[in-house]
């Protein structure tokens, strides 16, 4: 997995490329966490994820909560397999998919 950011004042994006899986979730939480202090808006850009597993989905669930305390978070460019997840689990509903 390769993660990826760009931050301009308190927005930041995080592309994240490769399989969200117990093996690589932890990377990103880890990641996430030293990032997201002061940020108000935070995109994560899943266009070259191809897999998500239950450990993804728990890493972006822990970052929508926090974000929903400090600003707001967004899901752009999901392909059809992660999305498919994000709607068998109720995910869609959660996050702001654009």
């Amino acid at each position: 997995m390769e993660i990826t950011t760009r931050s301009h004042g308190a927005e930041i994006t995080v592309a994240i490329k490769g399989r969200l899986d117990s093996l690589t979730s932890p990377e990103l939480e880890s990641r996430l966490a030293g990032l997201l202090d002061g940020i108000t808006e935070l995109e994560l850009d899943l266009a070259e994820v191809d897999y998500i597993s239950s450990a993804g989905l728990r890493v972006l669930l822990g970052a929508q909560k926090k974000m929903s305390k400090q600003g707001k978070m967004v899901v752009t460019h999901i392909r059809p397999a992660v999305m498919e997840v994000f709607e068998m689990t109720g995910f869609s509903a959660i996050l702001t998919i654009l």
